[in-house]
């Protein structure tokens, strides 16, 4: 009897997500699997989903540090030198007098004092940012920069790989070729996934040691102009002069030195620096490395100090149980809460859910909520008691407090925090007030949706 010729099953093609492929070589062979025989290229593909799941699912829900849990009780007032003895020792570096701090409002003004500063450079540049997107203010800005580096001065530029994806790689080339040395804060790599749930969100310029700027704004089109559209967001940017500057630049550094092992330092970063104004102030910084929960205690700190009022202009306000505790608190105590975010032109329809999420309890006890209307509100600052102040790129909620890198001037001044009022109550004529009847009696459909975007609130 004749041997039957024994085949091997053949695979032309393979169905992949509706959509039909060629295979053929080692991808056409198949393997028993529990008796059944299965194309290899099948295997293949389950198993690269699956460990590509299995890496995002790593990243978005990584855990954060351990945070803080313990109630911080009201012991003193913001015009307590006990306050600002607890600012300067307990949680970071000392205020500094002798400093003059220009507020810029949105593009028309942010952008100009920047740029302008950074064509005067003659010796320095250290620049730190999450977002650097594509558009004309991004082109701008590495021409501005790369002219410098051309002319010898020696520019340092740390963009954060998440934020700067949308970055034009010509423009990178282009400086890189000019002499700016570029880099990239926390590229994936595959044995350090958990990086990419850690991003620096500082906003940082500082020229020749002297000139410092910080604030919320990103390089990116969206925040020129003078927020006069939904297409134009409305935002606050700071430049400093005087001794301050000094803990800007070392901000910097910390993050300079952790992605490319060289130290900055010498009078060209650390020049001696003499007063400038009259407002004293200090650069508060956080990192994960460093101790991440510090931006969340400083915020603690503050509301428990306050006796008289809080204005909190705040881009993304998903504030945690423990933060919350304090703020209704403080309105237990009498003080005056009010708080302005996003409306409907948003960058992050899931952040406002998640925000109004947890608004209940601050309007019930007397809080003023506000939805900014003509634009995305992107401002990051906070004003206690007319004399305390704190902005620049944290944002009030987990993110930033245990995940991002942050740094936030704080200035402690009546006149300063005077002059950020005027801003907040010419912000509120363009807000919306929610109330608390208007809140709990929202359609069942929302609340659905704003608790379950909720449960995501340490990721967003």
């Amino acid at each position: 009897m004749a041997k039957r010729a024994k085949k091997t099953a053949k695979v032309e093609h393979l169905e992949v997500f509706g959509r039909t492929l060629p295979v053929g070589g080692v991808w056409a062979r198949r393997i028993d699997l529990f008796g059944i025989r299965i194309p290899v290229a099948g295997i293949t593909i389950v198993v690269a989903l699956a460990l590509v799941g299995v890496t995002v699912w790593g990243i978005v829900f990584s855990r954060a540090p351990a945070h803080i849990t313990q109630h911080i009780e009201h012991r003193y007032e913001i015009a307590d030198d006990e306050f600002v003895r607890s600012m300067g020792v307990l949680l970071g570096p000392p205020l500094l007098a002798g400093n003059k701090v220009d507020t810029l409002l949105n593009g028309d003004q942010i952008f100009s004092a920047m740029l302008d500063a950074i064509r005067s450079a003659k010796r320095t540049i250290t620049f730190e940012s999450y977002v650097y997107w594509k558009g004309q203010i991004g082109r701008q800005f590495a021409d501005a920069l790369a002219e410098r580096a051309r002319a010898g001065v020696k520019v340092h530029v740390l963009l954060d790989w998440e934020g700067s994806q949308k970055m034009e790689q010509a423009w990178i080339d282009d400086m890189g070729r000019a002499g700016v040395e570029i880099m990239k804060y926390h590229r994936p790599k595959w044995f350090k996934y958990r990086q990419l749930n850690h991003r620096t969100h500082r906003k940082l310029l500082i020229v020749d040691g002297r000139i410092g700027f910080t604030g919320g704004v990103g390089i990116a089109d969206e925040w020129t102009g003078n927020a006069q559209d939904k297409d134009h967001w409305r935002d606050t940017h700071y430049r400093i002069e005087g001794p301050t500057v000094a803990q800007l630049q070392g901000a910097f550094g910390d993050n300079w030195t952790q992605v490319t092992g060289d130290v900055l330092h010498g009078d060209a970063y650390f020049p001696k620096l003499e007063a400038q104004g009259p407002f004293r102030a200090q650069m508060f910084k956080s990192s994960v490395e460093g101790g991440a929960e510090s931006m969340q205690l400083m915020y603690l700190l503050s509301l428990a100090a306050a006796s008289k009022t809080i204005d909190l202009s705040m881009a993304y306000f998903i504030p945690d149980d423990h933060t919350l505790d304090h703020i209704v608190e403080a309105l237990k105590r009498g003080v005056r809460v009010r708080i302005i975010t996003p409306g409907q032109q948003t960058d992050s329809w899931m952040v406002r859910r998640a925000s109004r999420a947890h608004w209940g309890r601050i309007l019930e006890h007397g809080g003023e909520v506000y939805e900014y209307q003509p634009t995305m509100f992107h401002c990051k600052v906070l004003v206690i008691d007319g004399l305390w102040t704190s902005v620049g790129s944290t944002n009030f909620d987990t993110r930033s407090f245990r995940l991002n890198d942050e740094a936030n001037l704080n200035v402690y001044d009546s006149a300063f925090a005077q002059r950020q009022a005027v801003d907040f109550e010419n912000d509120l004529k363009r807000a919306q007030r929610i109330t608390y009847e208007e809140w709990k009696t929202r359609p069942w459909y929302e609340k659905a949706l704003e608790n379950t975007v909720a449960y995501f609130d340490p990721q967003l």
